[in-house]
């Protein structure tokens, strides 16, 4: 009886040993199946990333929009064209109660470009805003600009 498990248990492993791994059509559905959630997750997540630049830049040209309304009150003016959005950046100095300056620091719009900054504004006292992904003025979708008279871009 020892001698036909023994048998019997060699056969098996034999057989195994055969069937072991994986054959090439296991691999590539395996490989088409990733394909297909990848595509899926991309097209799904792209779009997401590119809300969410836009929506950034409305944040940050609310917060500009702000520090000049803050400037404009402690110092009876806007800041001129020379001076630009950098004196945000600065403490005041002069006649001025404030010791820290109107925002932390500037920032870039989301596609690594300068806020503009226009003073008189040509939509209402002053403009702020960013040209949008394209870096130019004008443009549709994530080319729009994007400013504190249309935040919302087009």
């Amino acid at each position: 009886m020892k001698q036909v498990t023994g048998l019997w248990n060699r056969r098996r492993r034999e057989g195994l040993a055969e069937e072991a791994g994986f054959s090439l059509i296991e691999l590539m559905v395996v490989i088409v199946i990733m394909g297909l959630l990848t595509t899926i997750v991309v097209v799904n997540v792209l779009p997401s990333q590119d809300r969410a630049m836009v929506e950034k830049a409305r944040t940050d040209v609310r917060m500009i929009e702000q520090a000049i309304e803050m400037y404009r009150i402690d110092t009876r003016r806007y800041p001129s064209l020379e001076e630009g959005l950098d004196v945000l950046a600065v403490p005041p100095g002069g006649s001025t109660l404030r010791t820290e300056s109107y925002i932390r620091n500037l920032p870039l719009d989301p596609w690594g470009n300068p806020y503009q900054y226009l003073y008189p504004g040509e939509n209402g006292a002053f403009d702020v805003f960013s040209f949008g992904a394209d870096g130019r003025s004008g443009g549709d979708g994530l080319n729009a600009d994007i400013g504190n008279w249309n935040p919302g871009g087009n």
